[in-house]
Parts: C-alpha cells; structure tokens; sequence
C-alpha cells in the first residue's frame, strides 16, 4: 500500500479522496494554484505545495509541477480527481516514465476511449450495444448528407476529440446538414485542435443511463448497476440518481453484464463509466469516461462501498474488495449540483461566504469545500458542493432532498438551490417521467433560458 499520495486536483473532489486516504492510513498532499491557498482542501491535507498562478494552464494544468511536487513531498501515487488531467494519457506516461503510479486506468485505456471514434469501434467489437451511424470519422459534406440518408433523418454530428456538448449539432433534414456539418467542424477545431467529425442517429426521447464499472486490471470486472443522469442543461448533467427510475432489473443485469465483460476483456484497471443513450428499451454507447465521475457518490450510496478507497487499493496492486454476487442494492439515491450561479441565466458568480451551513440527518451527504468566510475564485468550474440522499426507495429520497434543501445555507453568492426547489414541485420529476430534452424545454418555459 502506498505512503503517500498527491491529488492533483482542487475543490470537493479533492477533499473526498483526502478524506479515504485518511482512513487507509495513507499521507495525502495537496496542490494548488496562488488563487487556492486558503482552500479546504489544503488545509485538509497533509501537506501542500503551490504549483503555480491562478490560471489552470500554469497550475492544475501544468505536469511539470505536478510531478515536481511529488519529488519534493516524496508522494509515491497521483490520483487525478474528474477533470483537469484525470483523462490525459500524456500525463499517465509522464507519471509511469517518472516511476510514479497513475491511481487509474492505462494511458493506452484513456487514449481509446478519449477518441470517440475509436472507443464507439472498440465497443462494438467487444459487444457492446451502438448507436447507428459513421463507422469513423466524416470528411466532407456530400459523405455526410449520404450519411444522413442512409441512417435517417435526424442526426447529430459530433466532434471527434469533443466533450462537454461542445462539437455537437443536430440536423433535423437534409437542408439543415451542410451548417450543422460546419459548425461541428469549426467547434471541435476551436476547442480540442482537432476538427474531425463522426455522424449518429439523434434519437428524439432518449434518456441518459449511465454504468458504473471497476476493473483489477487482471481480467476481472464488475458492474454497480446505473446512474440516470437525463436532467442536464447544454449536456452539462444537474441531477443524477440510482438506479435508473425507468430501469427494469432484467435491463440492469443484461447492460451491466456486458459492460462488465467488456472491462474484463481489456484487462480495464480501477473506475469507469460506460455511458449510453437508452430509448424503447434499448440502450445505444455514446462514450466511456475513464475515471471517477462527479456523481459518484449516488452509487456509493446505494452499494455501500468507498469508490475512492477501492481506487486507491487497486492501484496498488491489492484485490478488489467485492465480487459482482457481493453487490446488492439498497434504497434509493439522489444527486443534485450546487453551482454558484445567477438565475436565470446561470451566470457564474464568485464572491465570499458569507455564511454556510450543511444540511444532515439520516440519509444526507454534503460534498463541498465551502466554509464560512471562503472566498470563491474567478477561475475555475462554478460547482461548489453536491447534495446526496438516500432512501429507502425513491419517494422518500425525493422528501429527504426536499428538506435537506431546506436545511442548506449558502450565503454571500447566488446558487441553483432555488432550481432544485422548483424541479421537486413538479410532476415529472415526482414519477420520474423525463427524458434528456426534459429540463431544457423546462428551463425555456419557466425561467426563458434558451
């Protein structure tokens, strides 16, 4: 088991993995840009080292930092957090070449399934379910509107290197190809330097399932059942949970077995997520993440089990702690985002906490940084906690969030608390009745984000 571990990352995500490797017993550092001095997470750690400015590119951003605050603090491990260099293959060799461990999969893992071309042809291979469309990438228009035919109308084009729902662009006909072809292009070239674009079949009422896996990187894999993450704004998910309210445990284990087979064909190491698009009862791969998610903490509480910690033990060459007959679901999990944003148009809004105050109780989990008097930065993502409950089933996580809302003070900056409050009042969301255009046509109608 390792010594010491560096999280090259900040934030909450940063305090949870300080958090497991505390009570396994292991050293953490933290590192952090000027603008990051006071945060929780390097207080929390224990140690700290400043890798540069405020800018992510000259801090976060910068491997050579990261490595030499290894050498200097002696960390053994870097575990990436989500985001920033957690999916940079680059960076996982630089780590190995430096006789560091990378606490996740292969850079060779992270290089097929970044590219999403390759990653939807390697799935195909290994059975996973697709949605129709190019067999890679798209060159030119008239390839594209022959595409267009021959999958039916509609399609969305996307950018290969692409992520974040920037590169994509929906044509609804033939007409609508050659600029939604164009804009895809440009965005992909604009954003990842890379302007290559594949086409799929757009499916109108899809939901987004999410499966969680985790690998020992010697041949075996186990799945921990889905995440329905369809509630997003502009493909960025708010409310996630599990499982999956229009799932059915015939459904669960069929996609979770061959996700799970999947992994252990290519001897896949620590956590990932298999994410797909599902509609009539079919589910259709979109993309895999290769490291742990944002939303992690539903799953964790539906299974019991520290993903973090598990990570970080297999990492280090120990066995998984659990088989696939160990995993067994209880209740039922919801997260909701807490940004620090101005409704209605979800206008970042850094400033100081003026006062904060973390909802409890049976059953509720608050991921954040915040504290009282902490001063929110400029630079970086405006997440700033996630609200997790558990139930029993999904009526009473829905009430628990509902008063845990009700509990949480954050004062100082505005945030999406009062989203949440009004999504819980209504009827879809209640049934779970929703899909992934749900809540934009919601937001559209309510608060006139378009």
């Amino acid at each position: 088991m390792f010594n010491k571990i560096l999280v090259a990352n900040r934030g909450e995500i940063a305090l949870r993995v300080i958090r497991a490797a505390r009570e396994m017993g292991i050293q953490s550092v933290a590192v952090h840009s000027t603008a990051d001095s006071d945060a929780m997470h390097v207080r929390m750690a224990d140690e700290s080292v400043c890798i540069g400015p405020p800018s992510s590119a000259q801090s976060y951003l910068s491997i050579p930092s990261i490595i030499a605050a290894c050498e200097i603090t002696g960390a053994e491990a870097i575990h990436p957090g989500y985001g920033f260099l957690s999916e940079n293959a680059g960076f996982v060799q630089v780590i190995e070449d430096h006789g560091l461990t990378f606490i996740g999969p292969t850079a060779e893992h992270i290089r097929v399934m970044g590219d999403k071309i390759t990653a939807k042809e390697t799935m195909r291979k290994l059975g996973v379910p697709c949605v129709p469309g190019s067999e890679g990438g798209v060159a030119t228009l008239e390839e594209a509107k022959r595409l267009g035919e021959e999958i039916g109308y509609p399609v969305i084009i996307k950018a290969t290197a692409g992520g974040g729902g920037k590169g994509m662009k929906v044509a609804a006909s033939a007409a609508e190809m050659e600029r939604a072809f164009q804009t895809a292009r440009a965005e992909g070239k604009s954003n990842f330097g890379n302007d290559e674009v594949y086409i799929e079949k757009y499916l109108t009422t899809p939901r987004h399932i999410e499966i969680q896996v985790f690998g020992d990187g010697k041949g075996r894999a186990v799945h921990l059942g889905e995440r329905d993450c369809s509630l997003q704004r502009r493909h960025q998910k708010v409310f996630e949970e599990a499982p999956g309210p229009a799932i059915s445990e015939e459904e669960r284990a069929r996609i979770g077995k061959t996700c799970a087979d999947a992994m252990a064909d290519i001897n896949y190491i620590g956590a990932g997520t298999i994410e797909f698009l599902y509609e009539n009862g079919e589910f259709y791969f979109i993309e895999m993440n290769t490291r742990l998610q944002v939303e992690h903490p539903v799953t964790e509480g539906i299974f019991g089990v520290d993903l973090v910690r598990e990570q970080i033990q297999v990492a280090s060459g120990m066995p998984m702690s659990f088989q696939q007959e160990d995993l067994k679901i209880n209740g039922h999990a919801i997260e909701v985002r807490i940004n620090a944003e101005k409704l209605p148009n979800f206008r970042p809004c850094p400033g100081r906490i003026t006062q904060y105050h973390a909802p409890g109780g049976l059953g509720v989990r608050m991921d954040s940084a915040l504290y009282d008097g902490y001063s929110i930065p400029p630079y970086y993502d405006s997440l700033i906690g996630k609200l997790i409950v558990h139930g029993r089933n999904r009526p009473e996580a829905l009430a628990r969030l509902g008063r845990a809302l009700g509990e949480l003070i954050v004062d100082g900056v505005d945030t999406t608390v009062p989203l949440f409050h009004a999504l819980l009042r209504e009827e879809d969301i209640q049934t779970g009745n929703y899909n992934i255009h749900w809540l934009e046509h919601w937001l559209e109608t309510n608060l006139g984000d378009g």
